[in-house]
């Protein structure tokens, strides 16, 4: 068993704080949680039922420097994991602000309250987000480029696909913190990228140390079921078990890398347990692309749910391909994902049929 610590997780009464803690009170960590209990993701009332009862749960607001002070009056933590977070692609840019005021000035905040306290965590670990790449990068006729953004024009023309500098097609390329520069598309991913720059300023001065882990889509048990922008294998889930159509947006042949949240966790962990000598940066998924058409087909499958179907809706700022290059987490911290998307759908379902009404 590791050396017991005192681990404090923002966030952590989510989706994938819940299973995190969980795995530390079980390797002997003390694990202390900051989560404001949001009713878009906490959509039940009382405390999360897949909440350890052993996590001491702080109901508190990472943006309130009062409540950050008196937070590090009671726990002094040797790692941070930085889970709290607003996401949402779409929902971020109309609701920009609160994006920005959560995961950009509750980051601040976090960092303002350790400074003040004197409390230097030895370790920081944040989950960031793929969104943070953008569009990534594409090779054309054997020339790599960053395509950007799509634009609102080509989008409503159905012009789906980057093309390359020459005009040809291009193919999507996986993302690597090593090769892929960021070039975030939404406000989401901007502020996520915000939180890897504000974090890393900090513990370098500090003479902390800071992991961060860019994670693709996760999915798996335990997922908020009534969030509107809940991952988009619940969602499809949601709509099969109702026996509704599942509507697929632009031509079907969006990219998506599912990650389970089982193969997640296992990674946060083994960063924890690895605190790097410099900073580290690492891509965590399944490291495989699969189309949001092949998703939505395998889950109505499943559930005898009608055919999906292409409507051609499509989202601002949302990109086409995303999928990760998971060799430097593999090295870094010798982790390989153990779950398949069939794992994940087969696990997500049961749960459901058990949990959801």
């Amino acid at each position: 068993m590791p050396d017991a610590r005192s681990i404090l997780i923002t966030g952590g009464a989510g989706f994938i704080g819940c299973e995190l803690s969980a795995r530390l009170i079980a390797e002997g960590h003390q694990v202390t949680v900051m989560d404001v209990l949001h009713p878009q993701v906490h959509t039940g009332s009382g405390l999360p039922a897949r909440l350890h009862p052993q996590v001491t749960l702080l109901p508190v607001d990472v943006t309130s420097a009062s409540s950050w002070a008196a937070t590090l009056r009671t726990v002094t933590p040797d790692c941070v994991v930085h889970l709290a977070a607003e996401t949402g692609t779409g929902q971020s840019l109309t609701e920009g602000s609160r994006h920005a005021a959560v995961n950009v000035l509750g980051t601040t905040r976090l960092t303002d309250a350790l400074g003040s306290a004197g409390v230097i965590p030895s370790h920081v670990v944040l989950a960031s987000s793929r969104a943070v790449y953008g569009e990534g990068r594409w090779e054309s006729d054997g020339t790599v480029f960053a395509p950007g953004a799509r634009t609102h024009a080509e989008l409503e023309a159905g012009r789906w696909n980057p093309v390359g500098p020459g005009g040809g097609r291009a193919t999507p390329l996986a993302s690597a913190a090593a090769t892929t520069p960021p070039a975030p598309t939404s406000i989401y991913g901007a502020t996520k990228l915000a939180q890897e720059h504000i974090l890393g300023a900090w513990t370098s001065a500090m003479g902390s140390s800071l992991s961060v882990l860019r994670l693709q889509n996760v999915f798996g048990p335990g997922q908020s079921v009534g969030n509107p922008y809940t991952g988009i294998v619940t969602l499809f889930a949601r709509q099969a078990r109702a026996n509704e159509v599942i509507d697929i947006y632009e031509d079907g042949e969006i990219i998506r890398d599912f990650v389970v949240i089982d193969d997640v966790v296992a990674a946060l962990v083994a960063a924890i347990a690895r605190p790097p000598v410099t900073n580290r940066v690492v891509d965590i998924g399944s490291g495989r692309g699969t189309t949001v058409s092949g998703l939505a087909q395998m889950m109505a499958e499943r559930m005898g749910a009608p055919d999906p179907k292409v409507s051609g809706k499509f989202r601002d700022g949302d990109v086409r391909a995303a999928f990760a290059d998971i060799g430097a987490a593999a090295a870094d911290l010798d982790w390989h994902p153990q779950r398949t998307l069939d794992d994940g759908l087969t696990a997500l379902l049961a749960w459901m049929d058990e949990e959801v009404q």
